[in-house]
């Protein structure tokens, strides 16, 4: 994991990836709760709102977050199942109730909301890792539980892939 130069998530940008938040780092909040994003992110993220947005993760117990690509794609998904659906409620229910827009303060930094903060145990060292589009933040003993179970499922399911795939060949 990244450590010393502290970055909020690094970005690529290149033919059909557009920018997008890689790798993994560790960072100790201050007494406010904020984290410094830096300003190629900043940039990245510049629009009509001046920050960016998190809520509750809907795959894990952390925060998720990003731009408004990613609000936006969470808006796609939700316009494409039905009024009163049940999963669309759920899915409007974590992330347009749970939406904070964060906005960066004078040294471009952002404060995590306290709630958001208990929910998740974000007290101490936090774990923010880059997932393209968006990022997650995580309690750092709760990351490392997770990478592991992340980890065996991409292994397995990536040997499965590959076996449907020297099937179909066959077939």
């Amino acid at each position: 994991m990244g450590g010393g130069g502290w970055a909020f998530a690094l970005w690529r940008e290149g033919q059909g990836f557009g920018r997008v938040f890689l790798s993994t780092f560790e960072k100790q909040l201050d007494s406010k709760r904020r984290i410094v994003v830096p300003q190629d992110f900043r940039a990245a993220v510049s629009g009509p709102f001046d920050g960016i947005m998190c809520f509750p993760s809907i795959e894990a117990d952390c925060l998720e977050g990003g731009g408004q690509a990613l609000f936006d794609r969470y808006e796609a998904l939700i316009e494409e199942l039905p009024f009163g659906d049940p999963i669309r409620s759920a899915i409007e229910f974590s992330i347009r109730g749970g939406l904070c827009r964060m906005a960066f303060d004078t040294a471009g930094r952002i404060t995590l909301p306290e709630a958001l903060c208990e929910q998740f145990g974000l007290t101490d060292w936090v774990v923010v890792i880059g997932l393209g589009e968006r990022f997650q933040i995580w309690e750092r003993e709760a990351f490392r539980a997770h990478r592991e179970g992340q980890r065996l499922a991409a292994r397995t399911g990536l040997a499965e892939h590959r076996a449907q795939q020297r099937a179909a060949k066959l077939a």
